[in-house]
Formats: structure tokens, C-alpha cells, sequence
């Protein structure tokens, strides 16, 4: 990546760029040819009329850099043809997500905290570009306008370009005018993703392309248990290897570094190494969920409750109890955690695909034992993150740092195998929930109680203050607690079990399994009660836009006529992150006995349509992300604690031939934009699980729906 540039020699090469300094209220300092505006920069515009918009958030292939590029250029009156984007430098006091207080990416939070940021962004460089325009035609800058890139008065015109000098020059407005929704030309229409092209034509850099010179390669023995540890190794044979040029110990593993990756990856099979597993997780999964189960059956620290939901169930004249079980997963993002560590000079340089800029480059710049400030992040496309790349300890990041400052004879390439990835923890943690529900004489849903029982993902950590209330983790029972429906009689307890087994969020945390068991049990008691999945939603809703989504849904999907013969559709809806999203999916059986889904009908209501083709693409990869998981994942513990997957011939994905067909309707709104990168998963498997019971007459209970205890 081109590492950002000052605004001074932006200016110098006559070239205009906006810093909006936050939060609001502090005003920017005026630019003159010799004094650049203060940092904070969000717009560069240059000679040759090109928009750069500078991208705080990481790319991993949810959007953000189109999604900003696209509020930046419709405030900004440019054309989309003039759009380019460029990573920000790890800096806080100018690029922090302002929900997190730090540079970061997660909990679909990208759009929703940058609107305002850009949309100022821009109209403040649409305002100067008027103003400068103005000035120059000695016209009231009221009669100035701007369209495509192009500033006009009567015959006169002149390009961004033309005029990026001279705007450059004037104070940068506090409080720009801002559009107003009918006068938006690009928010809310489909344009191109900014980095299609790039990863289509090869030019997108992401850090397994980055090379240095002389630089070797790393690579990693991690214990075979959670919680183990080094006690010796033997590094003949590995150092006997050709191009193996060193063996060392880290608090993480042996790191093997060689003159390629082939010859690393011979050394790092020939290691023997002795482990200390006393500390570690040697339980099975299977013993996991045992123990897990056995706090289910017991009520857990209260989450929410309403009613007397013990004597409502007492007094019901129908009830259904059911235990679910959701396994350890994954991420398997496309490209395996890696990093690119220069040290020269007393300075550190860094290459790497960053969801926490800041953290990480001073955890690599803490290893080394350098100052942050001499560290540079030099950010890259990442392949995939699905929640992997951000941990409230900056595990990768430390673990890189550790593996560099060992060898400090050259750059460092450090990348972990598939098998490091599929083995290497950090999963979405395994959960057990027990539901009861009860019916009363007429049908009615007068009951409901869920305790849930699995591993927290921030206690311990410096989230736990933000999210930990009263003993509970909200990640851990968010959808089950402050659902969309409204019972007489409801309650939500949750346990926090303790494994060596390091947990982390994954696409959409907690509502990858609250979703699951909210709308499958539901689905149940709707059936138990004789009321049809769509209608009795309906009746049970207390938010309008949760009606919104599921009655879209149920227009698009027709609902109501009989499917084909041998198929059944399903329905379910969830709101995560602030975004709701409902679903009908239409399946049939497989003649190994899993489910085929043809199709999935998914309605979604995120605030202002921001880009409804980044939109649509991320609903269509969550659900195709959620459905490959609810069939296949599962990351089992066998004896000993060791992880039984290793890659992708054993943890297995959704394959080509099995997504099935996809149509979303984008409800118009004109509430604030919130996230689309995960909130399209949760409903998918509930969806297809309500579709296989209508279909078979059986509840999945256990996911994957591969698992032998649904075949």
C-alpha cells in the first residue's frame, strides 16, 4: 500500500484535502500553501480530479471502503468514476471508531459510526470546492453548483481538480450544509464495489503478497492442547533441513524461519518437542457439553425476566422442553492470519490486514521493546475475517511480534498454516441451552424460559467493563434477552463455564446460537398451538420494524401457497446490531439425507440503504456462510483435548453447487444506517431447520444438522 501522504505535500502538488477533527465542534485549522490543514484527513482530491477517501476501517471484503467512498462522493457531488480509496495509519486520536474509542472493525459497526464523520467529510470539500469557485468567478457561491464532479455557473465550469489549489487555501467550514435524502444522488443506489477491479485484476496487496528484501519466512508448532506449554525441543533435525536457518522458542510455540515457506514447513514437521500438558484443556467435547448440560438444567444468573414464568408453566395447559447443543467453530477465513515485520533503524515497519490498528501495532511494537510511536502500520487487504483478526488481547499480534523480535537479522514473514487456523482456537465457544415453553388452552404462548450455558468471550479481558452488567455477559445472550417478541412470562439466565479452550466472537457472536434456538423453539410452540410461523410472529411482535422485515419477507416468498411436492419452505427473523433481517427458505432432502436449500427469500431493514449492492452481497454471504456452518461446521475436541480438524478436507465449507438461490428486498428507511456484515447469518439456519421439520417431522436440536445424532 502507498503509506498516506502529509497534506503538506498534498497541497504542494496542488491538491485539496479535508480533516474533520472530532468531536464535534473543534474547528480545523485553515490551510495556506506552506501550513497543511491539521490531521484528521478523511478526502484527498488531486490535480487529476481523482477522490481518495481514507479508510479507517479494515477490508476484508464486507464493504467499508465502498460503503464510505459512496456517503463521501454523494455529499461530495463527485462522479463515482473519480472514487479511488486508501487505507488509514494506525492512529486513534484521528481514526478511532468512535463506538470503540480505538481504531477498530467489528459488530457491524463501520457505517454506523462513520455516517456522520463522512457525510461531513464531504459536504465540508464540496463547500470549499464552491467557495473556491466562487472566487474565482466573483459569483455568489449560492448560485455555484456542483454535479458528477463538475462545478458550474451558467457557461462557466471548472473540475475538482482545477479548482483543489485555490480551495485548499480557504478555512474548512464547522458546520457544513448537509444534503438532505431527496437530494442524494448516490446513497441509496447500486455502484460498483471500489476494490472489485483490484482483486479481479491482481493489484490488491494483501499481506501474503508483500515481499522485502531478504526477507525470510516463519513459521509455528503450536502445543497440541489448549494450555500447553514448551518444556524443550530437539531443533537437529529441523535445522538439518535446507533453507531452515533458525529454530526458536516463543511463549506461544517453536517458530521455525527459513529461505521459503516449504523449507519452514519441512523444519517445523521435523521439530520434536516435549509439551507440558499438566495446565491444559484435556477434556473431549463431548465431556464439555456433559458439564455443560448439567448447568443448563439449573436457572444461571438472571438476564431478563418478566411475569412468574414457573407458575405460568406450572398452569399451561401444553408444554415442550427441548436441550440444543452448538459446537466450537471456527472462522477459517480464506487467508490464514499473517504479518510482514521490518525492524531497522530502531524502527519497526508492519504489514498486516488490521481489524485493531492501534492495538496491534503496539502489541508487535511492545515485543520488540520499541516505542509505538516508532512503529508503522503499513495496512492491507485481508482475506476474511469472520470476527479472527480482532481479539481483545491481540493474540496474533503478539504472537507475530514475539516470532520477529526473535529473529532480527531480517524481515520477517510470518504466516500461520490452515492447520495452525483450523487448530488454533479462538472459536465461537460451545453452548448448551434448555428451553421451556408453555401453552395455555387457547393456543397461546404464556411461557417461556431459556437458560443458556457456555464460555465468555470478554471476562478477563479490558472489554469486560463495557459489556459485563450484574455477572452477565450481554454478548453471550443477546437475542435471546431483549428479543422482538413479547412474552407474559419470560425469563433468560445464563452460566459462564470455564475452559483452557480460548473462545472469540464470530460472525454475529451471540446471536449464532440465540437466534437458532429463539426461532426454532418458536417455530415448535407455533406449531404446538396450531398457528401458522408468519401469522403467529406477527401477533407475538412489539417492534414495527421487526413486523416490517417478516411481512416483506412474506410477500416476496408468497407465503401461504403450497410449495413443490417433496419441498418445504421455513421462516425465521432476527435483529442483530441494530439491523433486522427475516428469511424463508425453501428446502428439500438430499439423498444423503441433509438438507438441499433452493432458495432463500431474505428481507432486510438497516437504516438509510447506504449501497444496496454492498448490501445485497452480504446478505447473500451470511447466508451462505450460516447455512455452510448450520450443515457442516463443527470443531470437535476428541481425547486429550486435541482438535480433530485440521483443514478444509475435515472442517468442511459450503461448496459451489450447494448455495443456493438468493433474492433480498431492501426496506426503505430513514432511520440512522447500521451494520450488514453480520446480521444476514442469524436467521439462515433456523429458517432452513423450521423448513426440515415441516418437511420430516423432526427437530435439529444438535447442530451441524450433519452431526450423527440427526441422521
Amino acid at each position: 500500500m502507498t503509506p498516506v501522504t502529509t497534506r503538506r505535500q498534498f497541497i504542494g502538488s496542488a491538491a485539496l484535502v479535508i480533516g474533520l477533527a472530532l468531536p464535534a465542534g473543534r474547528r480545523a485549522a485553515a490551510a495556506a500553501p506552506s501550513a497543511p490543514f491539521s490531521p484528521n484527513a478523511f478526502v484527498r482530491i488531486a490535480e487529476d480530479d481523482t477522490v481518495t477517501v481514507i479508510i479507517k476501517h479494515v477490508e476484508f471484503g464486507q464493504g467499508p471502503s465502498t460503503g464510505l467512498s459512496t456517503i463521501v462522493a454523494d455529499e461530495l457531488d463527485a462522479d463515482w468514476s473519480q472514487m479511488r480509496m486508501e487505507f488509514a495509519p494506525a492512529n486513534d486520536a484521528l481514526y478511532k471508531n468512535l463506538q470503540f474509542g480505538t481504531m477498530g472493525t467489528g459488530g457491524s459497526t463501520a457505517m454506523a459510526n462513520s455516517w456522520m464523520q463522512m457525510r461531513n467529510a464531504g459536504a465540508a470539500a464540496r463547500a470549499m470546492l464552491v467557495e473556491a469557485a466562487a472566487r474565482r468567478w466573483r459569483v455568489p457561491a449560492a448560485e455555484v453548483s456542483v454535479s458528477r464532479g463538475v462545478v458550474r455557473h451558467g457557461r462557466k465550469k471548472a473540475s475538482f481538480g482545477e479548482l483543489a489549489s485555490a480551495a485548499a487555501r480557504l478555512p474548512v467550514p464547522e458546520t457544513p450544509t448537509l444534503k438532505t435524502p431527496d437530494q442524494w444522488t448516490l446513497i441509496g443506489k447500486d455502484t460498483p464495489k471500489l476494490d472489485s477491479s483490484m482483486k479481479s485484476d491482481g493489484s490488491a496487496i494483501f499481506t501474503l503478497d508483500v515481499m522485502r528484501p531478504g526477507m525470510v519466512n516463519a513459521v509455528i508448532l503450536h502445543p497440541p492442547a489448549f494450555g500447553g506449554k514448551v518444556v524443550s525441543v530437539d531443533k537437529s533435525a529441523a535445522l538439518a533441513v535446507p533453507g531452515v536457518l533458525a529454530v526458536e522458542t516463543i511463549p506461544q510455540g517453536v517458530v521455525v524461519y527459513a529461505k521459503g515457506t516449504y523449507p519452514a514447513l519441512k523444519g517445523r514437521a521435523a521439530l520434536e518437542v516435549d509439551w507440558d500438558l499438566s495446565q491444559a484443556e484435556t477434556r473431549s467435547s463431548e465431556a464439555l457439553i456433559k458439564v455443560w448440560a448439567a448447568a443448563a438444567a439449573t436457572p444461571g444468573t438472571q438476564a431478563e425476566a418478566t411475569g412468574d414464568v414457573d407458575a405460568a408453566l406450572k398452569a399451561a395447559a401444553k408444554t415442550i422442553e427441548a436441550q440444543y447443543v452448538f459446537p466450537y467453530l471456527a472462522h477459517a477465513p480464506m487467508e490464514p492470519l499473517d504479518a510482514v515485520i521490518e525492524a531497522k533503524d530502531g524502527r519497526l515497519d508492519i504489514w498486516m490486514g488490521s481489524q485493531w490498528q492501534v492495538g496491534e501495532t503496539n502489541a508487535i511494537a511492545k515485543a520488540f521493546g520499541i516505542a509505538p510511536e516508532k512503529a508503522t502500520l503499513h495496512e492491507q487487504f485481508a482475506g476474511g475475517s469472520f470476527g479472527r483478526r480482532a481479539t481483545p488481547n491481540m493474540d496474533f499480534a503478539t504472537e507475530a511480534g514475539a516470532a520477529a523480535a526473535a529473529y532480527r537479522d531480517a524481515p520477517v514473514k510470518f504466516a500461520w498454516t490452515r492447520e495452525n487456523d483450523i487448530q488454533g482456537g479462538r472459536y465461537r465457544p460451545l453452548f448448551v441451552h434448555r428451553l421451556r415453553g408453555g401453552l395455555d388452552a387457547a393456543g397461546e404462548i404464556v411461557a417461556w424460559d431459556q437458560v443458556l450455558a457456555g464460555q465468555s468471550i470478554v471476562m478477563g479481558s479490558p472489554l469486560e467493563a463495557f459489556v459485563v452488567q450484574d455477572g452477565v455477559d450481554s454478548t453471550m445472550v443477546e437475542g435471546a434477552s431483549e428479543s422482538s417478541y413479547a412474552w407474559p412470562n419470560h425469563r433468560v439466565g445464563v452460566h459462564v463455564m470455564q475452559s483452557a479452550v480460548p473462545p472469540l466472537w464470530w460472525r454475529s457472536v451471540g446471536n449464532t446460537h440465540t437466534a437458532y434456538t429463539v426461532e426454532t423453539f418458536l417455530d415448535e410452540l407455533l406449531a404446538l398451538g396450531g398457528r401458522d410461523p408468519v401469522a403467529g410472529r406477527l401477533a407475538r411482535m412489539k417492534d414495527a420494524r421487526a413486523k416490517a422485515v417478516l411481512v416483506r419477507v412474506g410477500e416476496l416468498a408468497d407465503w401461504g401457497h403450497a410449495p413443490p411436492a417433496g419441498h418445504a419452505f421455513g421462516v425465521a427473523l432476527h435483529k442483530s446490531f441494530g439491523t433486522y433481517v427475516a428469511q424463508i427458505a425453501q428446502v428439500s432432502r438430499r439423498a444423503d439425507g441433509l438438507p438441499r436449500v433452493h432458495k432463500v427469500w431474505c428481507a432486510v431493514d438497516c437504516g438509510v440503504p447506504i449501497n444496496p449492492n454492498v448490501i445485497r452481497a452480504q446478505m447473500e454471504g451470511g447466508i451462505g456462510f450460516g447455512l455452510g456452518h448450520a450443515l457442516y461446521g463443527d470443531l470437535t475436541l476428541g481425547d486429550g483435548g486435541r482438535v480433530l480438524q485440521s483443514n478444509f478436507h475435515d472442517y468442511r465449507s459450503l461448496r459451489i453447487e450447494e448455495m443456493p438461490a438468493v433474492e433480498v428486498a431492501i426496506i426503505a428507511s430513514s432511520e440512522k444506517p447500521t451494520g450488514v456484515g453480520e446480521p444476514g447469518l442469524p436467521p439462515t439456519a433456523p429458517a432452513v431447520a423450521n423448513a426440515w421439520r415441516r418437511l420430516t417431522g423432526r427437530a435439529v436440536r444438535r447442530l451441524p444438522f450433519a452431526h450423527g445424532e440427526n441422521a
